[in-house]
This record gives C-alpha cells, structure tokens and sequence, in this order.
C-alpha cells in the first residue's frame, strides 16, 4: 500500500478513495486482510535511525582537535614534574566529553517524543464490528472513528464530521482549532492547514466527532515525514567550536616552531642542553593556553546563569555564543510574536466602530469609541451583545491563583487567567467580563434549553434560553449568514427592519475588519413567542434581530516591536514563518514593522512552484511566509544558509523540530512547546516571548566579546613571553627567565585575570553593531594585531629591563639572578596592566578601570603572589629570585606600563572608530 502514501487524498471524493483502497464503509477491513497488510507495510509507529552505541559517542568527544592539544600539554607538564597542572588538564577533559556524551545522548529523545504523540489506542471497524486495537496494529484501508480528546492515530480521509474540530497547531503552525469537514478540496497544491478533510496522526480532536479511512501509517505519514526529517537532520558546527578549532591549531604549529628555535639557538650559543630543553618545554607549556577551554566553559556558564534569569534556558553551552552572532532570526508567530489568546479588539454596533482595551485573557479593560469609554449601563445594543458573548458559548474563563510560597509575601502577585474551550468563544467570553457580565452574573436568570451546535455548512451557532417566564434565540457565526438569517437590526436600542442600506454597511464593516486581519462574527438574538415550536435550528435561527460585529486577532505581545526594532539596528533580519493564513501573517507583521517597504510575503503554494536556485535568488528579500509546511521551513533555513547567514529558528510544534534541528541554534518554547521541539533545539524560551531572544542575542554577543578578550589578553602574554626567550637566544645573551619562572607566570597572570575578563561588562555600542559573518576568523577586526603589536612590546620593553640591569655586572652570577628577577616582575606586571586594556576594543583610556571588581581583585591577588615569590625566604630559592629595591621597582613600572600606556596614547590621538557600516536590511 506504499504506493498510495503520496496520493493526494483530499481531492478524491470518498467513494473514489475506498475503493482504491479496497474496503467498503460499511465493513471495514477484515481481520485476515488487515493482518496481510499489516505483514507487508509493517506496523504503525515512527521508526528510529540505528543507534550509536554510549561507548562509541564517549568515546567520540575525544578525537577533537583542541583535546589532542591538551593531551599533549598534559604529557609536557608531566614530563616536568607540574602534576597538579597535568591533573587540572585532565580534568578539563574528562568534564568537557562527558558534557558532550551527555549533549549528544539526549538528542535521541527527539525521537522519542515524537513517538509518544502517537496515539496508544484506536477504534477501528473490522469484519463490520467497532473494537478497540493498539495504534500500531492500524493499516491504510481501516474505518476508524474518532471523537473529542482523541489523538489522531494516523493519517486518515474523513468521511463523516459532526462538529469536527482539530487542533494542529504543533503540526501546521495554525493558532485556532480547524473545522473538519467532508468534500473534495480541487486545489492539488492545497497546504496541510487548508486540508479541511484529512485528519494527521499526532494531531488532538478538540471538538465533534468523526468517521475517516486510514490512508497512510507510520513513517508515511506526515508525522513519519517530519521523524525522517529530524534522522537525516545534521547538526551544525557552531562557530564557536569552529574557531577554537582554528585557534588550537593556529597554537600548537606556533608554540611547536617557536619552541624548537629557542632550543637550536640556545644550544648553538652555548647554553647547556638540558636547560634549554628545559626552557624550551616550559615555553611550550606557556604558548598553549590549557586554561582557555575552561575559561570559556566558565564565561558560557555564567552567561546561562544570567540568561536563566531573564527566562531563557540554555540547552548547549556554544549555542549561547551561536546566537550572539546570529543574522537572521526564523521565528514562529503563535506564541512567540503574538500572545497566542485569541482577543476582541475591535466592535461594530449602530455604525460605530469600537475598540476593545486590555490583553490577554484578563477581563480587565474598556470599551471605547472615538477615544471615550461607552457607558455599557445606558447602551442596550451592547448589552445585547455582551449577551449573545456569553450565553451563545461553551468555553469557560477560569481564575488560576498563584501559590504562595512564603507566609509573608510581601508583593501580591497577581492571578493568571485560562480559557477552557475554544479560543474563539473564549475572546468573546473575556469580551463579555471586561463589561462585566459574566456567566456566574446570568446563573439564575438565563437558563440555556437547547443548543444547535456551529456547523460547517450553517457556519453558526445558536441557543435557546429560558429568561423570567419567556425565550429568547441567541446567535453567532459568519456575518454574511448571520445576515441571511435576520429581519431586523438593533439600532440606537430599538429595533429596526433590516433594509439593503443597512446590510451594505454592516459588510463594508465585516470587509473592513477583515482587512485588518481580524477574524471577524456576527451576533444576533430574538425574542420567542410562546407558541412557537422551536424543533429545529431553522424554526429557531428565523426573524433574527442583529447586533453588530466582534472581530478578534491573536494579538502581537506588546514589548516584541521595540525588540524587533533592536534587532534592526543590530543588523538581524526578523522573518515570520508560520502557518497562519496569509492575510494575518501580513497584518501581524506590518503591526510589528517586521516588512521594510521592498519587503516581500511568500505563501506555501508559491514556495512549493520555486526550485532551490529560485528560492536563492529570493530569500533574503522575503520577511513572511505564511501556510508553509515542515519541509518547507528547511528549505528557509537552508537557503539562508547557502546565503552565508547565521540563522536561528524559533517553534514550538512538531513540524518546527527538523527547522530548528537544522538551525544553527534552535530555539523552543518553554510553555506551548512540544517535547519533539524541545529537545531538538538548543535553547528554550520559558516565557515563550521574543524578546527573550533579544536579550539572549545580547547576552551571546557579551559573552564571544569575552572570550576575544581573555585571547587577546592570553596570547599576547604568551607571545611577550617567546619573545623575550626567542630575542636573547638569537642575540647569544644570557636566559632572561628560568623555566619554573615562565610556569610561575603561565599559572598565575594567565588563570585568575584571564577568568575575570570572563565576566566583564559589554560596551555600550555591543548592540549597534552587525552581526559577525558565519566563518569569521578569531583574529579578526584587528584582534591579531593587536595581539601582536602588544605581544612584541612586551617582550621587548621586558628584555630591555632585563639587558639594562645585566649591564651593571654581566659577568656576575648574583648580578643575573637579580636581572632575572627584574624580567620576571617587568613581564608579569605588563600583562597584569595589559588585562585592562583588553576591556575595550580602543584603549585602557575608554573604560573605567575599576568598573570590573572581579579583575581588580584578581590583579590584586596576582601581584600579592609575585612579591610572595620575590621576599619570602622559603620560595627565593625555587623560583631563582632575588629581592628588588625601589630603583628596580622603578624600572619595572617604566618598562612593564610602557606596552599599555604607549598604545592607549597612540588610540586616542587616533580618535574613536567610524560606527560599523550596517547591513541593508537593517531598516
């Protein structure tokens, strides 16, 4: 039956699809040919890809670059006796492969949620008899039935609704439940959203009940297409792995060159073997920084420590980095753009147009027209409205009162508010409170006798409610039925005959409405004689008198704009892609400023007719997609891919995980989100609100500025250091430092500073800049030459001291021990100095130097460890020193402050840098 999966069944009619699946409607399958189909097409359920065994992912986190690095500096600090060091880098290796094991193991969970979307059971017609079967047992060619809390157990033609309403959100993206219904659908490239008679496994029956032919199970199934999706997914390597893999490499072929001309020219110039080799090791010790992946372990956690708070949840430590060099941002509507409540904003009644305040489903806010609140007390057609909102309804405003989880609570925190039912009826039913009338206000006086439920065919609702001895009809539905249905029309509190004139208005408004993107009812009621005989939908719903119009829109969170704007000058191109229908999609992104003025909107139709070289030439110009499927939320990545764009991708449904699996960061919601998309990303939004992204955007580029800083700060010192080696070995002078010197100062300058510019403050203009490009190097925006021109400075202002003192008495044993201990204190000095510099990407003159506290107490330990090794009787004789007088210490403060002090002068003569040049969708 495999064959039949890519049929397009919702243009058959049914007839048409029973019998191409060989099964009669009334029968069913028999139970011998239902076992015969099952045996060739294999049972129900999503299949997983083969398995990666725990030992080989464990074993798989150490073949990295920057692991192999670290092993060897292992080995090195070994060899010389550092077995702390060696233990510490150890350590580090086993902490970050563990991680890693650990990130890799849950990614198979993905599949695993999406197997439990699968429903257990299902109520299937076999040899003519309804019973209850496993899920899995279900073939294409089964009758099953289904009815409201049901979960789909898998793709199926439906042949008989009766009030059927779906909820596909996680699959298709849409915001209200959809109404099933029957007949053919003749578009042949019809979306999954628009296919209004098929039922997709996974999916929840929210209303009504059904009857459908199974047409495709398991992996054929549209959930089965999205598992493949997620299997044959790759994840991206983030750029921050990608240029610590460069910068380890760059590393060990420096220090590893370096190290080897030290020695040779140490030896030829008559230096003993043993001891340069010695100095050479230490040296290569010294020019790896081991520290530098626990520094940035550390700076990435605390940075989660700071992202947790402002409610995001980080799942993959780079992934925070990821974002902060993020340029283009694929972010779901539902939810995450818009509140995801269902809210009447606007009213027509009497030829006023009226806005509804308020947000959300509180029942706090005002009816206004023309900016004055409507006296709802002396205003009888409104109060007819509010009526219909809450009597012509099923759904329920309930109350959620926080717990208090201290006796004293200081600040009254307030109550969340919840609709049960359908989001529709619920925007009326918190229309009606924020007026006051509610459904416990009408308990007693209204008493509802009969319901005729909403119909597909009859697109509307009515009730029939016993009110002090007498009836009355209810009504709502689609205005221009509603419309049809009616006689009269409340205008000014009475009741007038409804005339053409008046009907034109009331659609010009329903039309205007509509425009704005609102979902748009109308309302009516009657009064019932007490002879009729109200038996029947049309004895009730004749001779209505209309009320006006609600329109109601899942409206945009308040503080998104302002987060969008921020993304605009941050150089981050926002693109809305969602399953909602065009014409909302379009109004919710002109409300947000999401579209600049040559920007385009895309529907699912005209994307599914591009081929990828099309889809390219287009893509960046595109900001909405509106009623895409899963396949086609990769192909958006992709091609934004292909266009060199780091792209983060928000979801919250089934059909979002392979979007933001194949994302360079995907990002879920923490509250609406299913596990599949949860599990599939890499960091979770627990308020489920864009601008949290914002924040995290923020917070990721903080936190790279960082690690660009400590490497700065880190291979700067480490290039002074080989330098001043290097310079005395080729000019044939005495050793400036001795080995346990340069490990003295490998441990202490390069560990707590280091770790302190982890937690720095960002600059002001962190946000004002464009994004950095996907493969941007390490080294870029002049951080080489900087490392460099500091680096060469402080070797040789470090050299300098060193030569000028050994001038004094260079034949003198006691004479180049003190020299030595002069070069030690310059060198370590200029770099505790050199940290501050690192704080800005201008100068030490751009920053307040005590801003940082963190720095200025690790700086200040350092130097307490330095006049330790140089006075303490104990340590002078390990670490080869001697003590300093004030001439020296003047020396070394001239010397060590020269590097730092003579650059900063040279950037503020220079004057600030031209604002970074923005990119062209950036508003």
């Amino acid at each position: 039956m495999n064959d039949k999966s890519e049929s397009r069944w919702f243009m058959e009619p049914t007839l048409q699809v029973m019998k191409q699946l060989h099964v009669r409607q009334s029968q069913g399958l028999s139970v011998a040919e239902a076992q015969k189909r099952l045996d060739e097409n294999g049972p129900n359920v999503l299949l997983e890809a083969s398995k990666v065994s725990p030992i080989t992912l464990l074993l798989g986190q150490f073949k990295d670059f920057m692991v192999l690095v670290l092993l060897g500096a292992t080995l090195i600090s070994g060899l010389l006796g550092e077995y702390l060091d060696a233990i510490t880098i150890i350590a580090i290796i086993l902490v970050n492969g563990i991680l890693g094991f650990m990130q890799e193991f849950r990614a198979e969970k993905s599949l695993r949620a999406l197997k439990e979307l699968s429903a257990p059971k299902a109520r299937v017609m076999r040899d003519g008899k309804m019973v209850d079967i496993p899920a899995s047992e279900l073939v294409a060619g089964d009758i099953i039935w289904m009815e409201s809390g049901d979960r789909v157990p898998a793709d199926a033609r439906l042949f008989e609704a009766n009030g059927f309403y779906a909820e596909e959100s996680a699959l298709t993206g849409e915001s209200v439940p959809v109404q099933k219904q029957c007949e053919p659908i003749a578009d042949r490239d019809a979306p999954l959203g628009d296919q209004s008679n098929m039922a997709f496994m996974g999916t929840l029956i929210s209303r009504g009940t059904g009857k459908a032919v199974v047409v495709a199970t398991g992996m054929d199934t549209q959930m089965g297409k999205i598992a493949d999706l997620i299997q044959h997914t790759e994840e991206m390597q983030t750029p921050l792995q990608h240029r610590l893999e460069q910068l380890g490499k760059l590393l060990i072929l420096i220090s590893i060159g370096l190290t080897m001309m030290v020695v040779v020219a140490g030896i030829l110039h008559g230096q003993p073997m043993y001891g340069m080799f010695l100095a050479g090791v230490s040296l290569a010790v010294a020019a790896i920084p081991e520290g530098l992946p626990a520094i940035v372990t550390v700076a990435l956690a605390l940075g989660v420590q700071r992202m947790i708070k402002r409610k995001a949840i980080v799942r993959k430590l780079p992934s925070v980095e990821t974002l902060g060099c993020a340029s283009v941002i694929c972010s779901d509507k539902t939810g995450t753009l818009t509140q995801n409540k269902m809210t009447v904003t606007h009213l027509w009644a009497e030829g006023k147009v009226m806005e509804v305040s308020g947000e959300g489903y509180r029942p706090h806010g005002s009816i206004q027209t023309e900016g004055k609140p409507v006296d709802l007390r002396g205003d009888q057609t409104l109060r007819r409205l509010m009526q219909a909102s809450v009597l012509c309804n099923n759904a329920e405003l309930v109350e959620l009162f926080p717990e208090t989880k201290r006796k004293k609570q200081k600040k009254q925190l307030e109550s969340e508010w919840q609709v049960k039912g359908d989001p529709t009826e619920g925007a009326l039913i918190v229309l009606a409170a924020k007026a006051g009338m509610t459904r416990s206000s009408t308990t007693g006086l209204y008493e509802r006798l009969r319901e005729f439920p909403f119909d597909s065919d009859r697109k509307r609702m009515s009730v029939v409610c016993q009110h002090q001895g007498g009836r009355l009809v209810f009504a709502k539905g689609a205005p221009d039925v509603m419309l049809d249905q009616c006689q009269y029309m409340m205008w000014e509190g009475k009741i007038m005959p409804l005339t053409s004139t008046m009907k034109q208005k009331v659609l010009a408004a329903n039309e205007a409405m509509a425009r704005s993107a609102l979902r748009v009812l109308g309302l009516a009621y009657r009064d019932v004689k007490s002879s009729e005989q109200l038996e029947s939908e049309s004895a009730a719903e004749q001779g209505l008198v209309f009320i006006g119009l609600t329109g109601m829109i899942d409206p945009p969170r308040k503080e998104v704009r302002s987060a969008i704007g921020t993304c605009k000058r941050a150089g981050i191109k926002t693109v809305m892609i969602t399953g909602d229908h065009r014409t909302t999609a379009e109004a919710i992104a002109g409300q947000l400023g999401m579209i600049p003025r040559d920007g385009k909107v895309m529907d699912g139709k005209q994307l599914s007719m591009m081929n990828e070289e099309q889809l390219d030439r287009v893509v960046e110009d595109v900001y909405v997609y509106a009623r895409v499927s899963p396949e086609h939320k990769l192909r958006i990545v992709k091609a934004l891919q292909k266009k060199g764009h780091i792209v983060a991708m928000t979801g919250d449904g089934v059909n979002d995980a392979p979007a933001i699996k194949a994302s360079d960061i995907g990002i879920a919601m923490g509250i609406t989100g299913t596990d599949v998309s949860k599990e599939a990303s890499s960091l979770i939004l627990s308020d489920d609100n864009f601008a949290t992204i914002v924040a995290a955007i923020e917070e990721g580029r903080g936190i790279y500025e960082n690690i660009r800083k400590f490497i700065r700060y880190l291979l700067a010192s480490n290039v002074g250091e080989i330098l001043v080696m290097f310079i005395a070995m080729m000019l044939g002078m005495p050793l400036p430092l001795v080995p346990i010197m340069i490990l003295w100062v490998n441990l202490v300058t390069d560990g707590l500073p280091a770790m302190a510019l982890g937690v720095d403050s960002s600059e002001s203009d962190l946000m004002e800049q464009k994004p950095r490009p996907a493969r941007e190097n390490i080294f870029a925006r002049r951080l080489g030459w900087k490392i460099i021109s500091r680096g060469i400075l402080i070797g040789i202002c470090t050299l300098a001291a060193f030569w000028l003192v050994l001038q004094e008495n260079p034949n003198d044993a006691a004479h180049l021990m003190k020299a030595q201990t002069v070069a030690f204190a310059t060198l370590v000095m200029a770099q505790l100095i050199h940290v501050f510099d690192c704080r800005s990407s201008r100068s030490i003159f751009h920053r307040n130097l005590f801003e940082n506290k963190y720095l200025v107490a690790a700086v200040l330990s350092s130097v307490v460890l330095l006049l330790a090794v140089l006075y303490l009787d104990p340590l002078q004789p390990v670490f080869k020193t001697v003590d300093l007088g004030l001439r020296e210490w003047a020396l070394v403060f001239v010397f060590a402050g020269i590097p730092t002090f003579f650059m900063g002068a040279g950037s503020v003569l220079r004057g600030a840098p031209k604002k970074k040049r923005r990119i062209k969708y950036a508003g």
